[in-house]
C-alpha cells in the first residue's frame, strides 16, 4: 500500500525529470543538463526494477518502475540521438565527468553494506549506491560552468527533496513495522550529503530564481561571490 510519503518522495522524483524533459524540448537546447548521469540513472532503474519480469505487486508500482526507466531512456534519446537536440550536447567540452568510475563505488560499498548475499539482495543494493552518487557528472558541469541555469536549480531542488521524503519514510517504516535497511539508510544519507551546499544556494536565491524561470527557463542566475565556491 503506498502511504503520502512515498507518494510524495515518488512525484518530485518523477517531476525532476520531466523539469529536464521540458527543458530540452521547450528551449531545443541541453545545455547544461548532463547526460552522463542520465545513463547512470539508467542503468540504476534497469538493475533495482528487474522484478517487473520476476512479480506484480500494484498497479502503482508497476507504472512508477515504467516511467523511470522510460523517462530516462527518452532524455538520452533527446541528448544523444534526436539531431534537434543532440547538436547542443557537448560531452567532450562540458559534460566531462569520467561517470564509469560511479560503478567500481558502487560495487564496493555493495559488497561493505548490502541487503542479503542474494543475487537479488547484491543487485538491489548496488543500484542504491549508483543512485546515490549518480548526480556526480550534473554537478560537475555546475562547478565547472561557475552558475546554474533555472531549471537544473528545479531539477535539483526536486530530487534532493525526493530523498529526503524517502529518508522519512524508513523513519516511519521503521517506527511502524520494526524494519531498517541499513544500506537504504547509508546510501540516502551519502546522496543528501551531495546537496547540501547546492539546497543552501537554493534557497538563497529562490526568489531570484523563480522571477528568472518558466519552470523552467534557459537564463542564467549570476550567482553571488560564495557561488564560486560551490561543491
Amino acid at each position: 500500500m503506498v502511504n503520502a510519503i512515498q507518494l510524495i518522495g515518488d512525484s518530485l522524483h518523477l517531476l525532476s525529470f520531466v523539469i529536464i524533459i521540458y527543458k530540452i524540448i521547450k528551449d531545443k537546447s541541453c545545455k547544461g543538463v548532463s547526460a552522463k548521469t542520465f545513463e547512470i540513472y539508467l542503468l540504476v532503474f534497469c538493475c533495482r526494477y528487474l522484478d517487473l519480469f520476476m512479480y506484480y505487486i500494484s498497479f502503482y508500482n508497476t507504472s512508477m518502475k515504467i516511467l523511470f526507466i522510460g523517462a530516462s531512456a527518452f532524455i538520452l534519446y533527446l541528448m544523444r540521438i534526436n539531431k534537434v537536440f543532440a547538436v547542443s550536447y557537448d560531452r567532450k567540452g562540458e559534460d566531462t565527468f569520467p561517470h564509469f568510475y560511479l560503478i567500481p563505488f558502487a560495487l564496493i560499498m555493495t559488497f561493505l553494506i548490502h541487503k542479503d548475499w542474494s543475487w537479488w539482495g547484491l543487485m538491489w543494493s548496488f543500484s542504491l549506491w549508483l543512485e546515490s552518487v549518480a548526480v556526480f557528472p550534473q554537478i560537475t558541469i555546475i562547478a565547472r560552468t561557475n552558475g546554474i541555469f533555472a531549471y537544473t536549480a528545479h531539477y535539483l531542488a526536486a530530487l534532493g527533496s525526493y530523498r529526503f521524503f524517502y529518508i522519512i519514510l524508513w523513519i516511519y517504516r521503521y517506527i511502524k513495522f520494526k524494519t531498517l535497511s541499513w544500506v537504504s539508510i547509508c546510501s540516502g544519507v551519502l546522496q543528501v550529503l551531495l546537496y547540501i551546499d547546492f539546497f543552501y544556494l537554493y534557497i538563497k536565491n529562490l526568489k531570484q530564481l523563480l522571477a528568472n524561470s518558466d519552470l523552467p527557463t534557459v537564463n542564467k542566475v549570476e550567482i553571488e561571490k560564495d557561488k564560486e565556491n560551490i561543491f
